[in-house]
């Protein structure tokens, strides 16, 4: 099994503006130190080498990441270990702030890739019935092997 992950940003302003500048102006190098990391395995791309023109939500202004990975660890020493996370700290100049989920993980069989609308609705189940095996976070995580055996869901 691999890990694959969504997160979702409401831009403060459209890409091309100059408040959007600095987080553009790093897409690239971003984007390959993800694909340079231990245990990456693939990332959703669009019209050029990110995914910032895919439009999986009805806002225009929500943007997607959407990769996939070999473990939990692997995309855990990426997004808290690496110049990720100096470029994160800067997401409120970009970004505004989300009340609900905005990331969520979940298991894959090797050599899956989901699509967009596939992660819309893992994190829509997030959102509706919080973590489980099915849709999860960093913070409340579950084991590959929980999806075999996943917990019956009422409602």
């Amino acid at each position: 099994m691999q890990l694959a992950q969504l997160n979702i940003a409401r831009l403060l302003a459209p890409l091309d503006s100059p408040q959007l500048s600095g987080f553009v102006s790093r897409l690239d190098e971003i984007n390959a130190l993800a694909e340079g990391s231990t245990g990456f395995v693939w990332r959703l791309t669009g019209e050029g080498n990110d995914a910032t023109s895919l439009r999986p939500f009805e806002d225009d202004m929500i943007i997607v990441n959407m990769s996939v990975w070999e473990s939990l660890d692997a995309l855990k020493n990426y997004v808290y270990r690496t110049d990720h996370t100096e470029v994160m700290k800067q997401r409120k100049q970009w970004f505004e702030h989300m009340s609900e989920a905005y990331m969520v993980l979940w298991w894959i069989e090797d050599g899956d890739f989901p699509s967009p609308l596939e992660a819309r609705a893992r994190l829509e189940h997030l959102r509706t019935h919080g973590p489980t095996p099915h849709a999860f976070t960093f913070r409340q995580h579950f084991p590959a092997e929980a999806i075999k055996n996943p917990p019956v869901l009422e409602g």
